[in-house]
């Protein structure tokens, strides 16, 4: 929404003159006014439009005011829509307090002073506004972040493989190259076979350091073997480095499995059992993905220390806001549960894309 863009006032009386002095009033404030003979029809527009803030009479036929608050509150779009009740007399306290436990903002008495009435529609215009930019600019984020991503991704996987292939070849050819020298050495030159051993074996742990980086870049079993077997690889590997047991419950295949998809849930695993290495204390970790009806769901359980309220947005849990963005980003979601000295569980749902 833009500076100057107008936002929707809904107002709501069955009395038509009502109406026409409201829209008077406010239509100096140069915005959409709605109007509304009824509850019933309140409940409409509210349906399909977003709204500013709704003035809403309390003695209506039908549907009263009390009860068209009710039923706003309980649906998502209109849920936090600002609700200022208007009524024709003062009513007694009980009344005042019933408009308010139904999500009422403010109890105006008619007749209503005009001055009043433009400056407290003027807030909830002003912040309707507000939150328009702000939702907007979340979204540019979000955009963003999902770009980034998406950009990390690629340039992984790009110098994994520039990595592997370049670099793997030059290794290969100078393992090469120190073999047919050493094979051209003599006894009498003990101290240049010495010194083309090293070489080769310094060679050698140098590839297996290459392997290492590019494996941690963009593993190649995900490319090469699907998302199963990168997941058993990683369990394996966590648990050899850790020492913390891997229980895990996979199937035997996944077909059909969009590529990104897989990446998505790859890199979800990973930031959660490095969460589990730094933070919980864990000596054993339960994986288990499944897949059912057009959702991969993978849960992780630890028996570690747990999580507390409120961790789940400290300066700790970057890599999780990261792992929900990653889902997010593909109409997935993160679920993350557990209690202090429970162990903590995180569940990951993501469509399969099979359905696209």
């Amino acid at each position: 929404m833009q500076q100057g863009s107008k936002v929707n006032i809904l107002l709501v009386d069955d009395e038509p003159k009502n109406l026409f002095a409201l829209t008077e009033l406010l239509g100096g404030l140069k915005q959409n006014l709605i109007s509304a003979p009824s509850g019933e029809e309140a409940l409409r527009v509210a349906l399909k439009q977003d709204l500013a803030v709704i003035l809403l009479d309390v003695r209506m036929p039908g549907i009263d005011g009390f009860e068209t608050a009710r039923l706003l509150r309980s649906r998502e779009r209109s849920r936090l829509t600002p609700i200022v009740f208007l009524t024709a007399a003062a009513e007694e306290m009980e009344s005042v307090f019933r408009g308010y436990e139904v999500g009422a903002v403010d109890y105006l008495i008619k007749p209503i002073l005009p001055e009043v009435l433009k400056s407290k529609v003027s807030v909830f215009v002003e912040l309707a506004r507000k939150s328009a930019r702000l939702a907007e600019s979340e979204q540019k984020l979000r955009a963003l972040a999902a770009r980034l991503i998406s950009v990390r991704e690629e340039e992984r996987a790009h110098i994994a493989r520039e990595i592997h292939d370049e670099l793997g070849q030059v290794l290969t050819g100078l393992k090469m190259d120190v073999a047919w020298l050493a094979r051209r050495l003599n006894g009498e030159q003990q101290p240049l076979v010495e010194k083309t051993e090293s070489m080769s074996r310094l060679i050698d742990q140098t590839v297996q350091t290459v392997r290492k980086i590019s494996t941690g870049l963009r593993p190649e079993v995900l490319d090469d073997m699907g998302l199963v077997a990168a997941i058993g690889w990683q369990a394996k590997e966590f648990q050899k480095r850790t020492g913390i047991r891997c229980r895990l419950n996979l199937p035997r295949e996944i077909e059909g499995l969009e590529g990104e998809v897989s990446t998505t849930m790859f890199r979800a695993f990973q930031e959660i059992l490095t969460n589990v290495a730094r933070h919980s204390r864990a000596t054993r970790v339960d994986v288990d993905l499944k897949s059912k009806a057009r959702k991969l769901v993978l849960e992780v359980a630890d028996n570690g220390i747990g999580i507390g309220a409120g961790e789940h947005n400290g300066r700790r849990s970057l890599g999780l806001l990261g792992m929900q963005e990653r889902a997010r980003r593909v109409g997935g979601e993160v679920r993350i549960g557990g209690a202090p000295g429970q162990g903590t569980r995180v569940v990951v749902t993501i469509p399969d894309g099979s359905g696209t």
